[in-house]
């Protein structure tokens, strides 16, 4: 019992200091683009994602302010009204199907999800890549419309326009079709690496909240993507096959295609927000330097997000001729579906309250966040109320409403994680005056992009309009102006974190004084993460309990016992502390 015990604290001690060779890491193992190209390793897949994301996130941004340029005047100001609509839709396919869904479970969740978990890569590695390449090959297909006739229907594809329209419609679908696949090959790699590659003592209640956002995003990931798979191969054939599934005039019906899209794009919301949640826990923990308040209700209220995200997909419908009863039901479970975001919001205020807060720009952009996404639940909830939907129903209300929830929240929450761990990715630090001049500045121009057209949309002008009426372009012009502020944040974040990788102080192992295991390797973190299988005593959110206390951990329990892994403790490898 005694050598168990002395093997187990000097394991911890492992698990809790850095390597002495901190030159050897993921980045210097194998040189070269073809070692990229087909590597296995987490962590370099999941740069390889955040690059693609980071790309396809610009592309996206430079068309919608194209968008935002061309609306400066009510009639033309530079592009064809076909050229607007193509604008627009391939601004939204792209920011939602290459950006929005895959930026943090596929980027950051690839890299940090087996750091967390103490394993040395995800369950299925070569799966994993599989994965990357599934997912470039659907935007590569999905880009082609671009040149061969464009894409004119909208990000939704709604029919019977989308079936019966020209252009590369589907082209297009099929590009989709086949970045789902993606999706859900991360999804199923996430829930078996969460469930089978734990280190020993990582138990349910000590995993880090990022992991369960991750957990329950997959479970959405496996279930939801291939109704969406099904529904657009539908559209194919109805383009190439004429098949009729929803055309009237064969006995189809248009509006099935809405119930089969948006039981798919409603839960994809939570694909998209829901891993974000994740980020905003870790970041608060480790900034407040406090234990999260309610563990449990934070974790739980991400699985109960994914199961009711599956139930409110009509309320996108409430004008399309369902029943009233139907109608009811979905406003009711609308509603119902704020009830865990709340808890969320709840529990992250009260962590930080009377913490030790440390307001480093990861912080920032989670303040930025509290606000912005906090505007986009409570107008979720207007348009939950049938009342309010019929007269806001595809106007500017529902475009900033979206805005607030995916940019303001998720984006939000996707840059606080970026600069929360890269100093781990890269080894480097950035310029921590520019990135909080950045998120002020990104936390302007989105106000002022979106806020008026809450407005717009209460007068009712409708969205996707290539002209207007001339009492909205006092608002157009305000919002484009925001737009222009906006991309000038975005392009300042992208100048100084590239900047640093040349000239960034080297980051120290763990720069942000965080308990959570990621910060307890490396940066950069070694090719196998851990050279010795970490035993896990405490949790990552242990900010209550002394620092020499944290680092040794307990070997005995409240009983005078070894822990439970104590057998798989004697068994490991001699430390460099023996």
């Amino acid at each position: 019992m005694a050598t168990a015990e002395t093997n187990l604290k000097k394991i911890q001690v492992q698990r809790y200091e850095p390597e002495s060779d901190p030159d050897q890491h993921y980045l210097n193992e194998e040189t070269g683009l073809w070692a990229w190209l087909t590597t296995v390793d987490h962590k370099k897949i999941g740069l390889m994602y955040l690059a693609s994301v980071t790309f396809f996130f610009f592309v996206g941004g430079i068309m919608a302010l194209l968008v935002r340029t061309e609306l400066w005047t009510p009639a033309k100001t530079f592009i064809e009204a076909n050229t607007y609509n193509q604008i627009f839709t391939l601004h939204g396919a792209i920011m939602v199907f290459l950006f929005l869904v895959p930026s943090v479970p596929a980027a950051l969740g690839n890299f940090f999800l087996p750091l967390q978990l103490g394993a040395k890569d995800v369950a299925f590695p070569r799966l994993n890549l599989l994965s990357y390449y599934l997912y470039v090959a659907g935007a590569l297909i999905a880009l082609i419309s671009i040149v061969n006739g464009g894409i004119d229907t909208g990000w939704t594809f709604y029919t019977p326009y989308s079936s019966t329209t020209g252009g590369a419609v589907t082209i297009m679908t099929f590009g989709v079709f086949v970045i789902g696949f993606s999706s859900i090959l991360t999804g199923v790699n996430f829930i078996t690496t969460i469930h089978k590659m734990r280190a020993p003592g990582l138990s349910w209640d000590k995993l880090s909240l990022f992991c369960w956002s991750l957990y329950a995003t997959s479970i959405i990931q496996i279930l939801a993507t291939p109704v969406l798979a099904i529904t657009l191969a539908l559209v194919g054939m109805e383009r190439i096959l004429g098949i009729g599934i929803f055309d009237p005039a064969l006995g189809g019906d248009p509006v099935l295609y809405q119930h089969f899209f948006w039981f798919y794009s409603h839960p994809a919301v939570y694909i998209m927000i829901v891993p974000g949640f994740g980020i905003v826990s870790e970041v608060i923990s480790t900034f407040s330097k406090k234990h999260i308040f309610g563990y449990w209700a934070i974790a739980l209220s991400s699985l109960a997000i994914a199961f009711i995200g599956f139930l409110v997909w009509g309320h996108h419908m409430f004008v399309s001729g369902q029943a009233s009863l139907a109608s009811m039901v979905f406003s009711f479970l609308t509603f119902l579906v704020g009830i865990p975001t709340g808890i969320k919001m709840f529990n992250w205020t009260a962590t930080l309250y009377k913490g030790s807060i440390r307001v480093a720009s990861p912080l920032l952009y989670i303040f930025g966040f509290f606000f912005l996404f906090l505007v986009g639940g409570l107008t979720g909830i207007v348009l939950g109320s049938i009342a309010l939907n019929v007269h806001l129903h595809d106007t500017y209300y529902v475009v900033a409403h979206f805005h607030f929830v995916m940019v303001g929240g998720m984006v939000m929450a996707f840059l606080a994680g970026v600069h929360y761990w890269w100093p781990k990715m890269t080894g480097r630090m950035y310029n921590e005056t520019m990135a909080k001049i950045s998120c002020v500045t990104i936390f302007i121009g989105f106000n002022v992009t979106f806020l008026p057209q809450f407005v717009m949309g209460s007068l009712g002008m409708p969205r996707r309009y290539f002209n207007y009426i001339e009492q909205f372009q006092i608002y157009h012009q305000i919002s484009t102006v925001g737009s222009y502020i906006l991309g000038i944040g975005f392009m300042m974040i992208f100048y100084y974190l590239i900047r640093s990788l040349y000239k960034g102080k080297k980051a120290e192992p763990n720069p942000w004084g965080s308990r959570a295991l990621e910060w307890q390797v490396n940066s950069l973190p070694p090719l196998h993460n851990f050279h010795h299988t970490p035993v896990i005593i405490n949790g990552p959110y242990d900010y209550h309990k002394p620092m020499d206390e944290f680092q040794l951990g307990l070997a005995e329990n409240g009983h005078g016992h070894a822990p439970q892994h104590e057998a798989e403790v004697s068994s490991q490898e001699p430390t460099k502390a023996e």
